[in-house]
Formats: C-alpha cells, sequence, structure tokens
C-alpha cells in the first residue's frame, strides 16, 4: 500500500487516503520533494493526543520516571492477601 503522495496525488486519491490511515499506516503528502503534512488514522491521533496530555502532566511524569527508577513501596502478593 502507498504511503507517500504527491499533493495532487492526494487529491486524486482520497480513499485509498484513508484506507491507508484506517489500516495504521500513516500517510505522507509531499510538494516539491518536501514533506507538507501527514494523514493518519483516528487511532494514532488518539494515543499522539493522551501520549503529549501525560508527558505534559507533571504528576504523571514524576510517578513514570519513580517507577522507572524503582522508587516506591512493593508488596508481594502475599502481603495484599493479609
Amino acid at each position: 500500500m502507498k504511503t507517500v503522495y504527491t499533493v495532487k496525488e492526494a487529491q486524486r486519491s482520497m480513499a485509498q487516503l484513508v484506507k491507508t490511515a484506517e489500516s495504521g499506516r500513516m500517510a505522507t503528502i509531499t510538494r516539491h520533494d518536501k514533506t507538507v503534512a501527514y494523514v493518519l488514522g483516528e487511532e494514532q491521533l488518539t494515543g499522539l493526543l493522551e501520549t503529549m496530555e501525560i508527558l505534559a502532566d507533571p504528576k504523571a511524569m514524576k510517578a513514570i520516571r519513580d517507577a522507572k527508577a524503582g522508587v516506591g513501596k512493593t508488596y508481594s502478593l502475599d502481603d495484599l492477601e493479609d
């Protein structure tokens, strides 16, 4: 499936662009051999927006850094069952 289109090709191939995006692949649109736009599916966009939201949240980022550093209390399954 094609993923790079010129602007003119994109104008003629909108249905194919949408199919590409729906399949989880990003389509690139170029003009004079320079990328000018991307077409991506709803799931990809939602994932990107959620990631940006997490990255913009200082508390979430601290929790991620702490988890990666092993900071915090851990419990065994036996501890949780008591």
